[in-house]
């Protein structure tokens, strides 16, 4: 499995390698995406406390249909970042470090959904996008069906496969294209590489994470864009 690599900084200010190693030690599970959301705050708070955080921020693209929120805007001196995030789960129960906390997680199933989620947000944060502010998509999940590789090719979502070693880009179809709403456009082109998470006994143990940075890299000096 390949290992994290530096790339984009958050905010101009820290490396999400650098973040996610810090909030495995923190936080091997999570309860609940909005645990993912609140934790992963924390961690950044605590790493870059320069960098301030915002939770829910309500965009204004032009081309949304209705109100859009971002999970979680990052706010440096030169730079922000917006973030989304997915945390899908497939059924686990036990206790993780460091504080042998214990966790009952449910199953979400369809994992169709949770790919078409996964690449709706890089479709958003490509909309989202402002001169000097990247985005980032980040999914956390111990379902092992979305980092394998399929063994049958025809499935309806097949467009939104996100195992190892794909690329996302272009026009991507549901289906037979006999279902336009979930029909997703990708102005970007982007290589799927998962890396490990933590890894907890008993069966599903397994949590590895997917991160998709999209443009514009921070450029230094330049002001945060209001």
């Amino acid at each position: 499995m390949p290992t994290a690599m530096s790339g984009p900084l958050i905010a101009g200010e820290v490396s999400l390698p650098e973040v996610m190693a810090q909030l495995q030690q923190d936080r091997p599970v999570f309860h609940s995406e909005r645990d993912l959301q609140h934790s992963f705050a924390r961690v950044l708070w605590k790493m870059a406390p320069t960098v301030e955080v915002r939770l829910e921020v309500r965009q204004n693209s032009p081309e949304a249909a209705g109100a859009e929120y971002l999970d979680l805007l990052c706010i440096g001196a030169t730079a922000r970042t917006a973030i989304e995030f997915k945390y899908r789960t497939a059924k686990w129960t036990g206790t993780a470090d460091p504080d042998q906390e214990q966790y009952t997680l449910k199953s979400h199933s369809a994992t169709d959904l949770a790919r078409l989620g996964f690449v709706s947000d890089i479709a958003r944060l490509e909309r989202f996008g402002k001169p000097n502010q990247n985005g980032l998509a980040l999914l956390i999940t111990n379902e092992a069906g979305l980092w394998t590789p399929p063994k049958q090719n025809n499935t309806r979502d097949r467009d939104f496969r996100l195992h190892e070693g794909r690329t996302l880009t272009g026009q991507l179809v549901w289906g037979r294209d006999d279902y336009k709403p979930n029909r997703r456009h990708l102005n970007g082109s982007y290589s799927l590489n998962w890396h490990s998470y933590s890894m907890q006994d008993g069966l599903r143990g397994e949590f590895r994470y997917l991160a998709v940075f999209i443009g514009p890299e921070p450029t230094p000096g330049l002001p945060a864009q209001p």
